[in-house]
């Protein structure tokens, strides 16, 4: 089964904070950090800015992805 995926980025000020995540739905996703609606990392540090995504064909290959960029 092929489900989009995206792994992204997102950080609070320029040369600042990054938080690295993956997400199926990244539209909803960068919503919910900008409006600071989950409690977390990304609200405490008010990582509210997209700077880059990756769209995947499947979960395992997206989170792969991640774990390369964490490296």
């Amino acid at each position: 089964m092929s489900t989009q995926s995206y792994v992204y980025i997102m950080a609070n000020v320029r040369n600042g904070t990054l938080y690295i995540s993956v997400t199926l739905n990244l539209t909803k996703r960068i919503f919910e950090h900008k409006s600071k609606t989950i409690e977390g990392f990304t609200k405490k540090y008010s990582l509210d800015k997209l700077v880059w995504f990756e769209e995947h064909p499947n979960i395992q290959s997206v989170i792969s992805r991640e774990k390369q960029l964490k490296k």
